[in-house]
């Protein structure tokens, strides 16, 4: 991992100040009735206003056989774990959406995402929310100096055990669930994204026809929490907040 100086930290915090700001403008906006096709409209407008361009459309993965991600966020719905595609489909009262954004500015890129409910939700959603929420600020709260990387999954997996969900289990360069090694030290100037996936039910998936869309495999609701950090000497720096 390349460390990164106080200079491109600074440019890192506007690419993430600039996520921010989008989800500002979809807070106003999520409510039932919307289409996810006009919410990744209003985020695709403010992106390039501000001068920056998206990572998520025409993103194909590793491979070109691989079909172009449609969409400038992904939009996740009640059992979609991620990569959800921003097609007609409309909001209802009691949904839960999750918004993933990813931009480039001026060559920095900003990430993050966030789940909101749709209109009045129930209880047990709710509480999923709420869970989502505390595994991100647990995640974060472990990424401190001189930590080992592999203690922020730790932190993630050992308080969704608690709370009766699970972490769904993808191939990412941070965990977010307990593995047998530590992992790397953490120093100042390493930046990442934390960013768990925390199922209602099992923690195990299905990947849609489509190429991108994430299930849960047990049509039970998931949700996702994310921050881009550095990290310093005095804890982790949140850089994609307002």
């Amino acid at each position: 991992m390349r460390l990164k100086n106080p200079k491109e930290i600074a440019r890192l915090r506007a690419a993430g100040r600039l996520v921010a700001e989008c989800f500002a403008i979809l807070q106003e906006n999520i409510k039932p009735g919307v289409t996810l096709q006009s919410l990744d409209k209003l985020v695709e407008n403010h992106i390039y206003k501000q001068g920056a361009e998206t990572l998520y459309k025409g993103y194909r993965g590793r491979t070109h056989e691989h079909p172009p991600f449609p969409g400038v966020i992904c939009a996740s719905v009640n059992h979609e774990i991620c990569h959800g595609i921003p097609n007609g489909r409309v909001l209802e009262e009691g949904d839960v959406i999750g918004i993933d954004i990813g931009l480039r500015l001026k060559g920095y890129c900003g990430d993050a995402c966030v789940t909101y409910p749709v209109g009045h939700v129930s209880p047990h959603v709710d509480r999923l929310l709420a869970i989502g929420r505390e595994a991100l600020r647990r995640g974060i709260d472990a990424a401190q100096y001189n930590n080992h990387l592999n203690d922020i999954g730790r932190a993630i997996e050992n308080y969704a055990d608690t709370q009766g969900v699970t972490v769904a289990h993808e191939n990412l360069s941070v965990s977010h669930i307990r593995q047998p090694e530590l992992g790397p030290r953490l120093i100042p100037g390493m930046t990442f994204t934390i960013e768990p996936m925390i199922n209602e039910g099992t923690h195990e998936w299905i990947l849609m026809p489509d190429g991108w869309t994430v299930i849960t495999a047990d049509g039970k609701n998931s949700v996702q929490f994310e921050h881009t950090v550095a990290i310093t000497r005095n804890g982790p720096d949140i850089l994609t907040r307002l």
